[in-house]
């Protein structure tokens, strides 16, 4: 029998979170025990917290994304984990926020500062302009047309000395081509 686990009721207001998609048969047993109106379903225990819903991302006053597994679950609802040390404080004031770029996967993400593998090096930024970074960093992965005007040999090269310079420097993107 599942022992009853009940975090305090605002522990999750004003948070950011990164689940990590699980199997169904780790809820099995598992009593639900809290029911969203957007009909997601919590469990929590006494590591942390399951979370079955067909909607991640930005939820009310919170930021909890989801991590899929490889390879991903066919179905649109999935079943995220975290532990109750994954939970880290989000406002729109403090600079909490860093971007990791994956150049493998032509991706990218935000991370908080909280995170324990933050090492420090990526500049920290408020929500709103980690927002405004990520969507120029995304235009440079997605877009060719920017490029026209640089003398290069290999356009990955390229996109990459930047999206790092935007990662790792003040520098707005226009400083930053200039440079180049």
């Amino acid at each position: 029998m599942q022992k009853n686990f009940k975090p305090h009721p605002n522990s999750f207001k004003n948070t950011f979170c990164v689940f990590h998609e699980v199997l169904p048969n780790e809820i099995e047993g598992l009593k639900k025990q809290f029911e969203s109106k957007a009909g997601s379903t919590y469990y929590y225990t006494e590591t942390g917290m399951y979370r079955v819903s067909n909607h991640w991302g930005r939820l009310a006053n919170s930021k909890w994304r989801l991590v899929a597994r490889d390879p991903e679950t066919e179905s649109k609802t999935k079943i995220g984990f975290a532990g109750w040390n994954e939970f880290y404080p989000d406002n729109a004031e403090e600079k909490l926020y860093y971007i990791e770029a994956d150049f493998d996967n032509n991706t990218v993400t935000y991370q908080h500062k909280k995170n324990p593998k933050y090492d420090g090096k990526p500049v920290l930024r408020t929500s709103i302009e980690t927002t405004k970074r990520i969507k120029q960093i995304r235009n440079l992965q997605q877009l060719t047309s920017w490029a026209k005007h640089f003398d290069y040999e290999d356009i990955d090269d390229l996109r990459k000395q930047i999206i790092t310079e935007l990662i790792y420097s003040e520098k707005t993107l226009d400083e930053i081509k200039r440079e180049i």
